[in-house]
């Protein structure tokens, strides 16, 4: 039996769920949020409505949408601005004129990209599985789903907040937006903020944004009060910021730097535990010390997702002993966990409570 810490995360916004007839399951509760890392994508290809509902019915606090843009600057949620791995773009013949080869954060990509595509040519394609291999079950739900927009997935949110009687929060990421506006010309913070406008979300509802990039947050910060928070991959630095380290970002003085335009990080999660020991380091004492809240990813129970001492039987597609690892990250005292397998942790944290 693990103590969970309660974490007062969106606890202002209390009144206003009761002032709607609604729980504040999104606001403030026992236990860390659970936010469906881009829907429940460990039952249902990733970023499609499906998983986005299913997560919510499973009870996710959160879901989480990445946000890329299309040619006519409609957000529409895909991992990358790059559609091959999870549409049938490359089987579609009158698409092949937009292939396209782009130098993106470094790295150059062959593929077809959301920005060179209109709305209109986006619905047509259909969303596959990415990592068939690892989820084959997933993959019999290929063909059967359109990419979604940004306000589809409010209308989501809504519509299930009705149904249900409780706040389901957001959690959008801005995915390139330095790629996006200096290569492209388009400004995703400028895009995102006026699609918050038009859909009548306010700072004080539950929503965070995410970035891996400063600057963007930074301008974010400066245009606006809505949460943010800053992720912190394990390897490398921010694209926008050539000196900063990731690694460095979470040292005590990193932390307190970043306090001074974000609200919360999401780290990965072998910042959180030891790797060797699955012991919790100082991240989260040192984040909530500089007033931080933790909120690290990804949680996940296949083999092929695991570290290979938590592997078990079978191949990648199998589970793995991801209990160890997921209740060890619950003892850390982060304050929400990015996770596929909603259900999976839900019944864990119901073990957790007192």
């Amino acid at each position: 039996m693990f103590e969970l810490k309660a974490t007062l995360l969106l606890a202002a916004l209390a009144g206003l769920a009761s002032g709607v007839g609604m729980e504040t399951s999104a606001m403030a509760q026992d236990g860390p949020l659970v936010i469906a890392h881009r829907g429940a994508s460990g039952d249902r290809p990733e970023h499609t409505l499906a998983a986005y509902e299913l997560a919510i019915d499973q009870g996710a606090d959160y879901v989480e949408p990445d946000l890329v843009v299309t040619k006519d600057l409609q957000l529409v949620a895909r991992h990358e601005n790059e559609l091959s791995d999870t549409t049938d773009v490359a089987s579609r013949e009158e698409f092949e004129h937009l292939r396209r080869e782009k130098m993106i954060d470094g790295q150059r990509v062959a593929g077809w990209f959301a920005e060179d595509f209109t709305l209109a040519e986006l619905r047509t394609l259909r969303v596959r599985e990415r990592v068939g291999n690892i989820r084959p079950a997933n993959t019999g739900y290929n063909g059967l789903y359109q990419i979604p927009t940004f306000a589809e997935i409010v209308q989501l949110v809504r519509t299930k907040e009705a149904q249900t009687g409780r706040r389901i929060g957001l959690y959008p990421e801005l995915k390139h937006p330095t790629f996006m506006l200096e290569a492209e010309g388009i400004d995703m913070v400028d895009l995102l903020l006026r699609e918050l406008r038009n859909l009548g979300i306010e700072a004080g509802d539950p929503i965070f944004i995410q970035c891996f990039e400063v600057g963007t947050l930074r301008r974010l910060n400066q245009r606006s009060d809505f949460k943010l928070v800053q992720l912190i991959h394990p390897e490398g630095g921010p694209v926008d910021e050539p000196d900063m380290r990731y690694a460095d970002m979470v040292s005590p003085a990193g932390l307190a730097e970043i306090a001074t335009y974000a609200d919360g990080i999401g780290p990965g999660l072998t910042y959180l535990l030891d790797p060797a020991t699955m012991q919790p380091t100082s991240l989260v004492a040192d984040a909530h010390a500089a007033g931080l809240k933790v909120h690290p990813w990804t949680l996940r129970k296949e083999n092929g997702f695991l570290p290979a001492g938590l592997q078990g039987e079978g191949g990648v597609s199998d589970d793995g002993k991801y209990e160890m690892l997921w209740r060890a990250a619950i003892a850390s005292g982060a304050d929400g966990f990015f996770v596929d397998n909603v259900k999976e942790l839900e019944a864990l944290l119901e073990q957790a409570r007192p």
